[in-house]
Parts: structure tokens; C-alpha cells; sequence
């Protein structure tokens, strides 16, 4: 009989990748270790996007990248990704010192026609932090013409028209693709998304970047594809933790493209570790926003320790336990 190997089922640490944008700030550094120059306003935690991909960063395949991982053994996406060409979903943390700049996303229909194929883009927000007075735009006050929208761009009155919704910690929202949007200063955000990069900017405050130029603005194509009628206000989805020994767990999101979760692991007077496994169907990440703990697995005998700010990829079919006290939020499709 020929002996499984479960390589291919050890779970990994993620290297990921740093964007310096002009409205970062230095959070992700300051308070969860992250690399990467000022202002840090982005890092890409599971990406195989070619703007930036992530790297394996411990066990056998440490210094490779996550695409180059699964091309060698597609099996660790699960069953569910058999159809698919591609790695579904991109992780982030965003620190947003300052405005983002107003922007809006395409769906996979209009992406794959005018950006050479490339996906749209929903995604969703979990608020980590948030300063006292941060908030978000989401969507527009009232309907209004393509027209007026552009004008207001001209005369720099778009504001006015924008939906401006305040944020607080554990706060989640879901925006699909065509709502116009931003993140505001004083959000520190845990962002899934679709595996894309395509943002259209309407309005970016007229900020000069650090070569002295102002960023470019994609007005006509964000036109196209915006929401332009009146936005409801977004509410906050029923959560509802399920207790478990050592551990809960609540549903933040669910969707076509992803599914996402919070869970609190606290095995602090437990004997036994929180057992865990993914799914034969699909792969899961585990993103720690707030404590330390744990990951062991190959029947307790292997360990990966983690800490705030770290991302770990479980294959699928991973059976695995978890020791320690921490907040992690679990993304699969």
C-alpha cells in the first residue's frame, strides 16, 4: 500500500506584500509587525495576483510563492476550485490614514470585456479599529445623473452627493461591484475581495502624490459601471457567536465569491486544543487581528506559532488544532 503524503496538506505561514500609497499610515507596522516603508497603507496577506503576490513563509516550500505552491499541488484549493483557472480571493489589511480616494469596481461582465478578461470586483470590509470619528462612503445620497456626477467632479462638489456612513469597531460591510465608495481616515480594515486590482477613481481630493503629480482619475469608465441611483444605508448583518469548548464562532459573510468568519479561540483553561478541519470542497486562510496562539497539526507533532497580524493557508482536507487566546478571521469560497 502506498503511503499518503500529506505534505501537501501542512498548513503555512503567508509573507505578504507591502503598498505604500500617499494615504497610509504606520499602524500596520506599529501594531501588528508588518514590513514595509512609510506611509504602510496596504498588505496583501493571500495573494497570487501578479501586482503582488504572497510567499510561503515557513515549512518546505518557505521563500516560494502561493501561486507557484498550488500550480505544484492544485490539490490544497479543494474540489470546488476544479473548474476554476484561477485563485479566487485576495486578502488585505488596509490602514488608512487618510482618505482613500473615491473610487468604484466592475463586475466580472464588464471586467472580462473591457480589462482583457481580468475579474470584477466585491468585496467586503471587517473593521478591525477605528478612530472615534471615522467613517466611510458608501454609495449616494439621492439618485442622480451621469452628467451631474461629472460635473460635481469638475466643480469639486461630488462630496456633496456622497453617502458618508460612521464606522465602528467589529462593524462589517459588503459592497458589490458598481457602489461608490470609500475608506476614511482613522479605519484599520481586514478587506476580502475578489482576486482583482481594477479600481476606477471618480474623485481623489486633488492630493499630489510623492512625484508631484496628481493621481489619474478614470471618470468616463467609473461612470459606466456606477451605481447611480439612491444607496440604502448599509446595516449591520444578525451575527450570532456559537459557542463551542474553547472557542466561538460567528458568520460575517457569505457570497458567491467567498465566505468569511470570526472566530475567538480561548483555550486557556482547556486541557485539549480546539480540533479543527477544513473541508474537503475548499481551502481556508486564518487572519489573527488581535492575540497569539497556535496551529498544530501531523497529529500534534508539527507547530506553526503565530501572532497579531500574521496569515496562515489551510489546505484543503486539513485536520488541525489550535491552542491559545486570540480573534482570527477565517476566509474560504
Amino acid at each position: 500500500m502506498t503511503k499518503k503524503n500529506t505534505n501537501s496538506r501542512e498548513p503555512f505561514l503567508l509573507k505578504p506584500v507591502s503598498k505604500n500609497y500617499l494615504w497610509g499610515g504606520q499602524r500596520l507596522r506599529d501594531d501588528f509587525s508588518k514590513e514595509g516603508s512609510y506611509p504602510l497603507a496596504e498588505t496583501w496577506e493571500c495573494s497570487t495576483h501578479p501586482d503582488g503576490e504572497s510567499l510561503v513563509a515557513s515549512g518546505m516550500y518557505t521563500g516560494q510563492t502561493l501561486s507557484s505552491v498550488i500550480q505544484k499541488h492544485p490539490e490544497i484549493l479543494g474540489t470546488r476550485m476544479r473548474e476554476q483557472s484561477e485563485f479566487p480571493i485576495l486578502i488585505k489589511f488596509i490602514d488608512a490614514k487618510e482618505n482613500l480616494s473615491v473610487q468604484v469596481h466592475p463586475d466580472d461582465e464588464y471586467a472580462r470585456l473591457h480589462e482583457h478578461g481580468q475579474n470584477g470586483k466585491t468585496e467586503m470590509w471587517y473593521v478591525v479599529d477605528a478612530e472615534e470619528d471615522a467613517s466611510l462612503i458608501y454609495g449616494l445620497r439621492h439618485d442622480i445623473t451621469a452628467s451631474k456626477l461629472k460635473e460635481s467632479i469638475k466643480t469639486g462638489t461630488l462630496e456633496l452627493f456622497l453617502q458618508k456612513v460612521p464606522i465602528r469597531k467589529n462593524d462589517v460591510f459588503f459592497l458589490r461591484p458598481g457602489t461608490i465608495h470609500a475608506i476614511g481616515a482613522g479605519a484599520l480594515i481586514v478587506e476580502v475581495q475578489q482576486n482583482s486590482n481594477i479600481t476606477y477613481r471618480l474623485y481623489d481630493y486633488d492630493r499630489i502624490d510623492r512625484n508631484g503629480s496628481k493621481r489619474p482619475l478614470h471618470i468616463d469608465r467609473a461612470l459606466e459601471v456606477a451605481t447611480l441611483n439612491k444607496s440604502n444605508l448599509p446595516t449591520q448583518p444578525l451575527r450570532i457567536l456559537r459557542y463551542q469548548p474553547g472557542y466561538a464562532s460567528e458568520s460575517l459573510c457569505h457570497c458567491a465569491y467567498f465566505y468569511v468568519e470570526r472566530v475567538l479561540i480561548n483555550t486557556e483553561r482547556h486541557r485539549s486544543m480546539v480540533a479543527l478541519k477544513t473541508s474537503s470542497l475548499s481551502f481556508e486562510v486564518l487572519v489573527c487581528i488581535e492575540g497569539c496562539g497556535s496551529v498544530f497539526f501531523h497529529e500534534k507533532k508539527d507547530a506553526i506559532h503565530f501572532i497579531k497580524g500574521d496569515s496562515i493557508f489551510l489546505p484543503a482536507d486539513c485536520e488541525y488544532r489550535v491552542h491559545g487566546m486570540c480573534q482570527l478571521i477565517k476566509v474560504g469560497v
